[in-house]
C-alpha cells in the first residue's frame, strides 16, 4: 500500500513489505538502501548521524525539532556523517544556536547523505516496534520522478546486517595519539598534559567523545585500527585495554576480534574495557553469543540497572544486537541490565579488572549517570601498577 504523497514529492522511502511514504527531501539527492531504526533522543541529532555504530542504518527521528541546533564541527563523532539517511517529521528547522556555523540540510548535502521530511514518524515507529527493522530504500530526487517498484525490489534484494562486517569500513586506518578531553566552558576542549594510564583503544568504529572520556580520567591513549593483533597491542606496553563501539554484526567482527581478545586476557591482570559492540566482542571472547533484536535500542532515555548497587542510571543507547545474557559461562556475570525489556547491558569477568557495558557512558544523557565506568576503568589500572 502507499501513503497519500504531497501534490509533488520530492522524497519517496520505500519498505521491503512494499509500503510506501513520500515526503519532502532535503540533503543530498540520490538513492541509498540500508536497515531503518528509530531514534528517540531529543537531542544530538549531529552526533546520531556522525556516530560509527550507525553504519547501515537510515535513522527515523522521533523528536519533530530536528535541526534548530545546525551544525557545529566541535561536536562530530567522526569526520562526515555514516549513517546512511535521516527521516524526520517536519521540514528542518532554522538553526538557533550560537555554536552553529552550518544549516542541517546543507551540511547533509555537502557530506552526500539524504533525508525526507514530513513523514508521520509515529506511524513509521510503531511500524519498526511491531514487525521489525526493515530494509528501505531511501531516493530523493527534486523533479520527484521515482521508480517505486525498483526502490521495493532494491529493499528486499539488500542482505541486511546480519553477518555484516563493518568495523573494517569505518575504523581507522592508521594508529593515532588521542590526548583531546571533555569539553569545558570556556576553554572548549582541553589537552591532557598529565597523563597517568598509558591506554591501547581498538577502533571498531569509536566515538570521540568516548576517547576525550579516556583523556578525561588521566589516560594516554592511542588508537588502532580494528584488525590489530594482540602483538601490536601489547608492543604498545598498555596499563590497560579500551575495546570501542562500532556497527554491524558482532559475530562478523569476532572472525578476527575474539582471537586477538583471548590472547589479551591470557594476561589475568590486564584491565579491559569494552562498550556497546567491544562490550559484545568481550563477550564472544568469554564464551557467550549474541542475538539479532527485533528493532534495537536507540535513544538517550533508556534506564539501566546495576545489580551490585540497585542504582539506576538514564544511558544513550545505539545497538541493533545484544549479548545473550543465558549464554554466559561460569565466572563471567552479567552486572547491569536494561529496565525497559530486560536485555543484557554490562558483565565482568569475576575477580578480575574485566567488564564491559552495553550502553554509552561518554553520551551524558543523565547527564553524568555512567561517568563511573571511566574511573573504574581508570582505578583497575592504579591496582595493577600498585600490585
Amino acid at each position: 500500500m502507499a501513503d497519500s504523497a504531497p501534490s509533488k514529492p520530492t522524497a519517496c522511502l520505500a519498505l521491503a513489505d512494499g509500503t510506501v511514504f513520500y515526503g519532502a527531501g532535503f540533503g543530498a539527492t540520490g538513492r541509498c538502501v540500508a536497515e531503518l531504526c528509530f531514534n528517540t533522543a531529543m537531542t544530538g541529532y549531529q552526533e546520531i548521524m556522525t556516530d560509527p555504530s550507525y553504519a547501515g542504518q537510515v535513522v527515523t527521528f522521533t523528536f519533530p525539532h530536528i535541526g534548530n541546533t545546525g551544525i557545529t564541527p566541535e561536536d562530530d563523532e567522526t569526520t562526515d556523517p555514516v549513517a546512511a539517511g535521516m527521516v524526520v517529521k517536519w521540514d528542518p528547522t532554522q538553526s538557533s544556536n550560537w555554536r552553529a556555523t552550518e544549516e542541517l540540510a546543507a551540511w547533509l548535502s555537502r557530506t552526500g547523505r539524504i533525508a525526507i521530511g514530513g513523514i508521520d514518524t509515529r506511524r513509521l515507529t510503531r511500524a519498526i516496534r511491531q514487525l521489525g527493522a526493515p530494509h528501505v530504500a531511501l531516493a530523493h530526487d527534486p523533479d520527484g520522478n521515482f521508480d517505486v517498484e525498483a526502490l521495493i525490489a532494491e529493499a528486499r534484494a539488500w542482505a541486511g546486517l546480519e553477518g555484516m562486517d563493518l568495523a573494517k569500513e569505518v575504523t581507522c586506518a592508521q594508529s593515532y595519539r588521542w590526548d583531546e578531553m571533555r569539553w569545558a566552558w570556556p576553554e572548549g576542549y582541553p589537552r591532557q598534559e598529565t597523563p597517568v594510564h598509558k591506554v591501547v583503544a581498538l577502533d571498531y568504529g569509536a566515538k570521540r567523545n568516548i576517547l576525550r572520556c579516556l583523556a578525561s580520567a588521566g589516560c594516554d591513549v592511542t588508537v588502532l585500527p580494528a584488525t590489530a593483533t594482540a602483538e601490536e597491542v601489547l608492543a604498545h606496553s598498555p596499563d590497560g585495554v579500551f575495546l570501542s563501539n562500532g556497527p554491524g554484526d558482532p559475530a562478523a567482527t569476532g572472525e578476527y576480534a575474539v582471537p586477538m581478545i583471548q590472547s589479551l586476557l591470557q594476561d589475568t591482570t590486564l584491565p579491559v574495557f569494552g562498550i556497546c559492540l567491544g562490550h559484545q566482542m568481550l563477550a564472544l571472547a568469554l564464551g557467550g553469543r549474541t542475538v539479532k533484536m527485533n528493532h534495537g535500542h536507540h535513544g538517550a532515555n533508556h534506564p539501566v540497572k546495576e545489580n551490585a548497587t540497585g542504582k539506576v542510571e538514564i544511558t544513550s543507547m545505539n545497538h541493533g544486537f545484544a549479548v545473550d545474557s543465558q549464554s554466559l559461562p561460569k565466572g563471567v556475570e552479567e552486572t547491569h541490565v536494561s529496565l525497559f525489556d530486560g536485555s543484557n547491558c554490562g558483565i565482568r569477568m569475576t575477580g578480575r579488572p574485566v567488564f564491559s557495558v552495553q550502553h554509552h557512558p561518554e553520551a551524558s544523557p543523565g547527564p553524568q549517570d555512567s561517568f563511573y565506568l571511566f574511573e573504574r576503568f581508570a582505578e583497575a589500572m592504579a591496582t595493577r601498577k600498585v600490585s
